[in-house]
């Protein structure tokens, strides 16, 4: 019988490998305070390169290459990560530059359109992240092995969406379920309040990854591994608020 299960993808028990859990203390075990050191070190990364990818839209520069740059290479080193948690150690802060990449000219590009909408979509994630933070901190929502499973097949479900829509759009230059995604119907700005909600629940998921992960002792990497799935989670949120904003202004 395995002595740590879960459907938490970050949190399956070969991660916690050369752990307590297989009765060996290292010495060097994941703490809150080294996890949000980690995760503002991240967020101050990502925040650099955000400005400068913005700064670029506005000198004129196409922001279709930071954004391709940032989108396959995070993907990559996400991928990496997911495999190898050790590996965060280096690569987590390389993806967090090229996360910001990404951010800096999907916001320059909305504030084109909408000027002010990500200055108030970052107001709206950092609310709605303390907020979830509470209401994880007082077990207001509890975080069962019932609730994870749910979570994440709904989020496994919706980045397969978002990649057939991606496909399809690459493929044919016609996106599927765009009714769903681009549109200001009732029934988008539906689907757009949905998925922040599923991006708010993940914040709880990760808060519980973080709390699980001090529990078991896990190895001092995983705190870039768990600030790296924070900041994932994070941009997520940002950006479903982002778009739902938009949707509004139309």
């Amino acid at each position: 019988m395995a002595l740590f299960k879960s459907s938490n993808p970050v949190m399956q028990e070969k991660t916690f490998q050369g752990t307590v859990l297989e009765g060996i203390s290292t010495g060097e075990e994941m703490s809150m305070k080294g996890t949000m050191n980690k995760f503002g070190v991240l967020i101050l990364l990502m925040m650099g390169s955000t400005v400068f990818s913005w700064s670029q839209f506005y000198k004129g520069g196409d922001p279709r290459t930071m954004m391709y740059i940032g989108v396959f290479g995070g993907l990559a080193l996400a991928l990496v990560m997911a495999f190898k948690p050790k590996f965060s150690t280096f690569l987590a802060p390389v993806y967090a530059i090229l996360e910001g990449l990404f951010v800096g000219s999907i916001s320059a590009i909305y504030n084109y359109t909408y000027p002010g909408l990500p200055v108030q979509a970052v107001a709206l994630t950092l609310l709605v992240c303390l907020v979830m933070f509470l209401i994880y901190r007082y077990r207001i929502i509890k975080v069962t092995s019932k609730f994870r499973t749910v979570i994440v097949v709904a989020t496994s479900a919706v980045a397969l969406f978002y990649l057939i829509q991606w496909l399809t759009y690459s493929f044919t230059g016609s996106a599927i379920g765009t009714e769903l995604t681009s549109s200001n119907t009732p029934i988008s700005i539906g689907f757009s309040i949905l998925m922040v909600a599923l991006a708010s629940f993940n914040l709880l998921l990760n808060f519980d990854t973080v709390e699980k992960g001090i529990e078991m002792k896990a190895p001092k990497y995983m705190e870039w591994y768990c600030s790296f799935g924070l900041l994932v989670t994070v941009v997520w949120l940002y950006l479903e608020i982002l778009r739902l904003l938009s949707k509004f202004k139309d």
